[in-house]
């Protein structure tokens, strides 16, 4: 059975690119949502095997959704994506429970990578 999907990113573009890098592999998008408070409801709603999500966004962070999806679920896998230079964020990201993190512009084998081993951990 392929791993459902919750895609977050507040660029439809974004959440685009990552939808067909996945899908092409198999992955099951179920869901997509463009900040962190959408996040959050649709986690509970769906309840995805994994979670791309981005770090900065409008109305809720990144960082605050995983955090609020981390109380509703401790094993809750979720892949935080952000743009170049933005480290320390990543740091409170894996900090805070996120399994992994991709840099953007997205590299469609470093998507897979990190989801696959998500996803089998």
């Amino acid at each position: 059975m392929s791993a459902k999907v919750l895609i977050v990113d507040d660029a439809a573009f974004m959440r685009m690119m990552i939808k067909e890098i996945l899908s092409k592999n198999g992955y099951d998008v179920v869901g997509e949502a463009e900040n962190g408070r959408e996040a959050v409801a649709k986690y509970k709603e769906l309840t995805p095997d994994l979670v791309t999500l981005d770090i900065t966004m409008p109305e809720m962070d990144g960082i605050s959704a995983l955090k609020e999806i981390k109380a509703f679920n401790p094993a809750a896998k979720v892949i935080m994506c952000s743009a170049m230079g933005q480290q320390s964020m990543v740091i409170d990201a894996i900090q805070a429970g996120a399994k992994d993190f991709i840099v953007k512009p997205f590299q469609a084998d470093r998507v897979l990578e990190a989801v696959s081993k998500t996803v089998s951990s």
